[in-house]
Protein backbone atom coordinates (compact mmCIF):
# COMPACT_ATOMS: atom_id res chain seq x y z
CA UNK A 1 0.00 0.00 0.00
CA UNK A 2 1.07 3.54 -0.66
CA UNK A 3 0.10 6.38 1.65
CA UNK A 4 -2.38 8.56 -0.24
CA UNK A 5 -2.93 11.52 2.07
CA UNK A 6 -2.82 12.82 5.61
CA UNK A 7 -5.41 15.19 7.08
CA UNK A 8 -4.09 17.40 9.87
CA UNK A 9 -6.22 19.56 12.15
CA UNK A 10 -4.88 23.11 12.52
CA UNK A 11 -6.28 26.26 14.14
CA UNK A 12 -5.27 28.50 11.22
CA UNK A 13 -5.54 26.80 7.83
CA UNK A 14 -4.14 29.81 5.93
CA UNK A 15 -1.00 30.03 8.08
CA UNK A 16 -0.35 26.29 7.95
CA UNK A 17 -0.92 26.21 4.18
CA UNK A 18 1.51 29.11 3.76
CA UNK A 19 4.14 27.16 5.73
CA UNK A 20 3.82 24.06 3.56
CA UNK A 21 3.58 25.99 0.27
CA UNK A 22 6.33 28.57 0.78
CA UNK A 23 8.48 26.57 3.16
CA UNK A 24 8.14 23.01 1.89
CA UNK A 25 7.34 23.38 -1.80
CA UNK A 26 3.76 22.09 -1.76
CA UNK A 27 1.21 23.36 -4.29
CA UNK A 28 -2.28 24.28 -3.17
CA UNK A 29 -4.85 22.27 -5.14
CA UNK A 30 -8.05 23.44 -3.46
CA UNK A 31 -9.35 25.59 -0.67
CA UNK A 32 -12.68 25.71 1.14
CA UNK A 33 -13.49 29.05 2.72
CA UNK A 34 -10.92 31.40 4.21
CA UNK A 35 -10.03 29.01 7.01
CA UNK A 36 -12.00 25.77 6.60
CA UNK A 37 -9.77 23.44 4.59
CA UNK A 38 -6.84 23.41 2.17
CA UNK A 39 -5.66 20.55 -0.03
CA UNK A 40 -1.95 20.59 -0.86
CA UNK A 41 0.27 18.30 -2.92
CA UNK A 42 4.03 17.82 -3.08
CA UNK A 43 6.16 17.00 -6.13
CA UNK A 44 5.91 13.26 -5.41
CA UNK A 45 2.10 13.34 -5.43
CA UNK A 46 1.61 13.14 -1.67
CA UNK A 47 -1.54 15.03 -0.61
CA UNK A 48 -1.72 16.95 2.65
CA UNK A 49 -5.13 18.14 3.79
CA UNK A 50 -5.34 20.86 6.42
CA UNK A 51 -8.66 21.09 8.23
CA UNK A 52 -9.69 23.80 10.68
CA UNK A 53 -10.04 22.86 14.34
CA UNK A 54 -10.26 25.37 17.18
CA UNK A 55 -7.82 23.61 19.52
CA UNK A 56 -6.29 20.48 17.98
CA UNK A 57 -4.27 18.26 20.26
CA UNK A 58 -1.49 15.98 19.10
CA UNK A 59 0.19 13.54 21.48
CA UNK A 60 3.72 14.15 22.75
CA UNK A 61 6.19 13.04 20.11
CA UNK A 62 3.75 13.32 17.20
CA UNK A 63 5.39 14.65 14.06
CA UNK A 64 5.41 14.24 10.30
CA UNK A 65 8.60 13.59 8.37
CA UNK A 66 9.70 14.36 4.85
CA UNK A 67 12.57 12.27 3.53
CA UNK A 68 14.92 14.07 1.16
CA UNK A 69 17.04 12.43 -1.58
CA UNK A 70 20.36 13.89 -0.37
CA UNK A 71 22.09 15.91 2.32
CA UNK A 72 22.15 18.81 -0.12
CA UNK A 73 18.36 18.64 -0.39
CA UNK A 74 18.09 18.84 3.42
CA UNK A 75 20.24 21.98 3.41
CA UNK A 76 18.18 23.41 0.52
CA UNK A 77 14.93 22.73 2.43
CA UNK A 78 16.37 24.45 5.49
CA UNK A 79 17.40 27.48 3.39
CA UNK A 80 13.92 27.63 1.79
CA UNK A 81 12.21 27.59 5.20
CA UNK A 82 14.60 30.18 6.64
CA UNK A 83 14.17 32.34 3.52
CA UNK A 84 10.40 32.15 3.96
CA UNK A 85 10.79 33.47 7.52
CA UNK A 86 10.30 30.23 9.45
CA UNK A 87 12.57 29.55 12.42
CA UNK A 88 14.36 26.22 12.01
CA UNK A 89 17.56 25.15 13.75
CA UNK A 90 20.33 24.12 11.34
CA UNK A 91 20.51 20.53 10.14
CA UNK A 92 22.58 18.13 12.25
CA UNK A 93 23.45 14.44 12.17
CA UNK A 94 21.44 12.28 14.58
CA UNK A 95 20.39 8.64 14.48
CA UNK A 96 22.41 8.09 11.32
CA UNK A 97 20.82 10.82 9.25
CA UNK A 98 21.08 14.52 8.54
CA UNK A 99 17.95 16.15 9.88
CA UNK A 100 16.29 19.19 11.32
CA UNK A 101 12.98 19.79 13.01
CA UNK A 102 10.71 22.79 12.64
CA UNK A 103 7.35 23.66 14.16
CA UNK A 104 4.68 24.58 11.61
CA UNK A 105 1.88 27.00 12.49
CA UNK A 106 -0.59 25.21 14.72
CA UNK A 107 2.18 23.40 16.58
CA UNK A 108 2.76 20.52 14.17
CA UNK A 109 6.34 19.31 14.33
CA UNK A 110 7.93 18.61 10.95
CA UNK A 111 11.11 16.57 10.48
CA UNK A 112 13.12 16.96 7.30
CA UNK A 113 15.87 14.40 6.84
CA UNK A 114 18.11 12.31 4.61
CA UNK A 115 19.27 8.82 5.55
CA UNK A 116 22.53 7.76 3.93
Amino acid sequence: MRLNHVDLAVPDVAAAADFFVRGCGFVQLARRGANEMAVLQDADGFVLVLTAAAAPHYPEGFHIGFLQPSDEAVHAAHARLAGAGFDAPPPAVAFGCLQFWVRAPGGIVVEISHRA
